[in-house]
């Protein structure tokens, strides 16, 4: 069972996303624990302050250390264990499907969620980890960590149906994932590739793979660059007028 914990000072942000799908089938059956912590609830002063204008001048408040480190402090002592500290900021490492699996063996992870201008720099010296969804900004951290969440639990042993099913993913090889299809055969005059209905599976498996590889080449040819790929499979991308060094 996978315990996670966010620090937030919007845990209403939290209810919507998680009460459905995978995330509520993961929690109904013990898998993952999620809980949200307000930070705010460690503000020392009886305005609840959790942030304070930037020295040196500047836009924007920027978060106080106090009621963050407080927080923390007072869930491990809660817990008994020491989290896994994730903090969700622009300027960390792009998140990656890699990264949701490494963390998916964790078995506590603390999201320490920003918002206005930015942390308070001390508080970076929590984090194990600094992690960003993309190079954009948003409002707050809240989202980001929602998004790596559901990555991670996706993983965990039992919360997918078909244990396989995630293999299958986009970037779990590297590689975007292959054309899927289901009935009916045709629909609109587009049929299924025959290849798909022929029970072949040794040939199923060989198409489905130069597909990942063309779709990768076509959208995310990044992904390529160090990907090993076969003679034959260079040969099939070239003659799809996509040229691999290799």
């Amino acid at each position: 069972m996978m315990l996670i914990h966010f620090m937030t000072l919007f845990p209403e942000m939290f209810t919507g996303p998680f009460s459905y799908s995978i995330i509520k089938r993961a929690r109904e059956r013990g898998l993952a624990t999620l809980e949200m912590i307000n930070f705010r609830d460690y503000a020392r002063d009886r305005h609840s302050t959790v942030d304070d204008t930037p020295y040196g001048g500047g836009p924007g408040m920027v978060l106080k250390p106090e009621p963050i480190f407080e927080a923390v402090e007072d869930l491990q002592k809660r817990t008994g264990s020491k989290p896994y500290i994730i903090l969700t900021t622009p300027q960390g490492e792009t998140f990656s499907q890699e990264t949701a699996s490494e963390l998916s063996k964790k078995p506590h992870l603390l999201f320490i969620c920003g918002h206005y201008e930015g942390f308070d720099e001390r508080i970076r010296v929590l984090a194990d980890r600094e992690l960003s969804i993309g190079d954009y900004v948003l409002t707050g951290g809240e989202l980001p960590a929602m998004v790596m969440a559901e990555a991670i639990i996706r993983l965990l042993p039992g919360v997918l149906g078909d244990p396989e099913a995630a293999d299958n993913d986009s970037f779990c090889d590297r590689i975007l994932e292959y054309p899927q299809y289901t009935k009916p055969p045709v629909f609109r005059g587009m049929s299924v590739p025959e290849i798909l209905l022929s029970g072949d599976h040794g040939k199923i498996s060989v198409w489905r793979r130069k597909q990942a590889l063309l779709r990768t080449a076509r959208s995310r040819p990044d992904l390529l660059a160090n990907l090993e790929l076969t003679p034959e499979e260079q040969e099939f991308l070239k003659n799809k007028g996509i040229d691999v060094i290799g």
